[in-house]
């Protein structure tokens, strides 16, 4: 049966995604100079004001307006910022929860992982190609003065079953400036999309087999104009994305977002973890997908519970997969922290164009294990 799925990414100056670099580089700088710094200052934006608030325990010195501020120009912005700010330490009921001898997770929840191996870094194909245009878009508006870091990406992909095999219609906004012609938006975004999925689908930098585009619809700006952009054009929070930032809607998501956590929130270490563990499952031919869930208590560090689906494409029993789980991999708190090394401010790379699928993390390597 024949079908057709979408996935959406965003660019670094929708303002959800400001938000979400804006937090996650204040976590960085925390973890610079505090390993152990217990952070989630979020933030807010509309406009020129800039909301920054929640709660940070650390010896670190953090200068958030500057931070900011330099985040905000480099995106593009010109304008000057107000901004307030409203942050307290971490409630002292939580600490004693979280900082024992081993640390336990900050908080409740549930958490999701996933792979396929439809394409070669183990992603949905839909949402790692909407990923892929709009870090090339970034590039190409760096070098326009036309074009700004607002933009959206929309990619649908027709599916045989599991597996992809064309892209049908790709949706593209993007902010612009007055002084181009709609005509000349369509013409340079259009081939800057042809020559990018010519790339991933036949090039050097290909990401899957025996996927076609010849039928391809391309939609560029279809509301016509987009020149008032970014927190002008829409407010933005920390947190809203957490559907582009996993896996497009192919898995699903946890209860709460990535960005401004540090490691012992489980919401972002359990997530990272789960998807540490199914890629490996499917990196190592036991199953073609692989969905994880495991949820945390507060205060305890062993997960209440860990529930494996291979979505019927295991090659090997389920009980000699479970099995090889529970001899290579530990998913208490404590544990993920030191093997995923998450400690360190490695962070800001991930608030844009998913936390998943990109090798330079630690939760995308794969492993040898014991079998």
């Amino acid at each position: 049966m024949k079908q057709i799925f979408t996935s959406e990414s965003v660019n670094i100056g929708h303002p959800d995604k400001t938000c979400d670099f804006i937090a996650d580089a204040f976590l960085d700088e925390a973890l610079s100079q505090d390993a152990l710094s217990q952070m989630a200052v979020e933030c807010s934006i509309k406009n020129d004001k800039l909301f920054i608030y929640g709660e940070a325990t650390t010896n670190a010195k953090i200068e958030y307006e500057d931070i900011a501020k330099s985040i905000l120009k480099d995106i593009g912005y010109t304008n000057d910022w107000e901004i307030i700010k409203e942050i307290s330490g971490q409630s002292q009921d939580i600490a004693q929860a979280v900082l024992k001898k081993k640390l336990c997770a900050n908080d409740q929840g549930m958490m999701f992982g996933y792979a396929t191996n439809e394409t070669k870094q183990f992603m949905p194909l839909p949402i790692l190609i909407a990923h892929k245009l709009m870090e090339n878009y970034e590039k190409f508006r760096k070098s326009n003065n036309n074009y700004f870091a607002d933009a959206k990406c929309q990619v649908s992909v027709e599916y045989e079953g599991r597996v992809p095999k064309e892209i049908t219609t790709i949706v593209i906004s993007v902010s612009h400036s007055e002084s181009i012609s709609q005509n000349d938006i369509k013409q340079q975004i259009e081939r800057l999309v042809k020559t990018e999925i010519e790339n991933l689908l036949h090039g050097e930098h290909k990401i899957c087999e025996n996927v076609e585009s010849k039928n391809m619809q391309i939609l560029v700006n279809p509301s016509g104009r987009f020149t008032i952009w970014g927190s002008f054009g829409d407010s933005g929070c920390t947190g809203r994305k957490i559907v582009v930032d996993s896996y497009g809607g192919k898995a699903r998501v946890g209860g709460g977002c990535f960005s401004s956590k540090n490691a012992t929130k489980v919401d972002r270490s359990g997530a990272y973890y789960a998807r540490y563990v199914a890629k490996n499952i499917v990196a190592h031919g036991f199953a073609d997908e692989c969905e994880i869930e495991v949820s945390y208590a507060i205060g305890l560090s062993q997960p209440i519970s860990i529930y494996v689906d291979y979505k019927g494409t295991n090659k090997i029993s389920q009980e000699r997969i479970e099995k090889i789980i529970h001899d290579n991999f530990n998913f208490e708190l404590d544990n993920i922290i030191k093997e995923l090394d998450l400690l360190k401010p490695i962070y800001k790379k991930t608030a844009c164009y998913g936390h998943f699928g990109r090798d330079e993390f630690p939760w995308e390597k794969i492993k040898t294990l014991k079998l």
